[in-house]
């Protein structure tokens, strides 16, 4: 069971995903297009939620919220399974496959054998798509990846059977209808709106609120927690940034991307010029990601250094502040 799948490299696994899977379908959507009507820009503070024992940061929309709202959106209608049972889940993807069907899946990291090392962790909120099987053993396009790879059926179902936060408990997913042409322009308008929504939302964990409230957070941990956590806590801070998808830089790369290829589509010139600006503002991320990255490998805790990564957050609070209320003005 071979299907004649073509793999695409990309920056985030569901964005891929959806890329991949509308690709295959015979509609040539981006990734950063993708992400952005599916509103996949966030940010988020979640103290309650520990991941790797520090409170969990999401700069992105939670797992499954970016392919639901790019679905609606531009009218296709997904299939989604959950199951109980690893062989009623290993039962319905070999039907898929036996049907010329790639599929979606949610599946953890920690057990992906063919990650590196040092992007093992528990975090169970990865996508892939399962594309054939030729025996025990199952073909995987993890957009990620630069290449196609391969898992035994005791690797797979030991992914998508991963316990802990965002159980996968064997998440299956696909498109089963399509228009005959999307609607990109009314839906890249609702894409934008909603970001432009949830960033600059009047709640302190969220948005630009949340990048000031995790700056102020920021001083007060070395402390507060001591230096030992106070270094788990930044590098939590940054290994969801960077390491997880492709956080905050990443993702406003691929943002910026996005209102370029719309500018176009709308033919609104002033989307090209806020992706300029965007772009320079995933390069602030990145500089603050550099910067708590050498203080947390360091072990330094020194209190000025703390407070410079912070001031950095609240810098990059500001810019987005004035960036979102400019977009939101520019779609109206």
């Amino acid at each position: 069971m071979k299907i004649n799948f073509t793999h695409h490299q990309s920056a985030h696994c569901e964005n891929g995903v959806i890329s991949n899977l509308m690709k295959y379908n015979g509609f040539n959507v981006s990734e950063p297009m993708a992400f952005g009507i599916g509103s996949g820009l966030l940010f988020c503070y979640i103290p309650l939620l520990m991941v790797n024992h520090a409170p969990a940061i999401t700069y992105r929309a939670m797992p499954g919220f970016i392919f639901k709202k790019f679905a609606k959106r531009v009218g296709i209608k997904i299939k989604r399974e959950k199951f109980k049972n690893p062989q009623q889940a290993k039962a319905r993807l070999d039907e898929n496959l036996k049907n010329n069907n790639p599929v979606g899946l949610q599946v953890g990291v920690y057990n992906l054998v063919y990650f590196p090392d040092e992007y093992r962790f528990h975090f169970n909120a990865h996508n892939l798509i399962v594309y054939g099987k030729e025996n025990d053993t199952y073909l995987i396009s993890d957009p990620v990846m630069e290449t196609v790879t391969t898992l035994t059926d005791k690797q797979l179902e030991k992914v998508r059977f991963a316990k802990g936060a965002f159980a996968p408990k064997g998440h299956m997913y696909y498109p089963i209808d399509f228009p005959k042409e999307l609607q990109l322009e009314k839906a890249i308008i609702k894409g934008i709106k909603q970001t432009c929504r949830d960033m600059l939302a009047p709640i302190p964990i969220v948005g630009v609120k949340g990048i000031r409230k995790v700056a102020k957070l920021i001083r007060k941990w070395p402390k507060k927690k001591g230096n030992k956590v106070a270094n788990h806590y930044l590098g939590q801070v940054v290994r969801m940034q960077e390491e997880i998808g492709t956080g905050g830089g990443g993702f406003r790369y691929i943002f910026a991307a996005f209102l370029q290829e719309s500018s176009k589509i709308l033919n609104n010139p002033k989307l090209s010029e806020l992706s300029n600006e965007m772009t320079n503002i995933g390069d602030l991320w990145r500089d603050f990601a550099l910067d708590a990255s050498r203080i947390y490998k360091n072990r330094s805790a020194k209190e000025d250094a703390y407070n410079n990564v912070a001031s950095q957050l609240e810098t990059i609070a500001d810019k987005e502040e004035i960036f979102f209320k400019k977009l939101k003005k520019a779609i109206k």
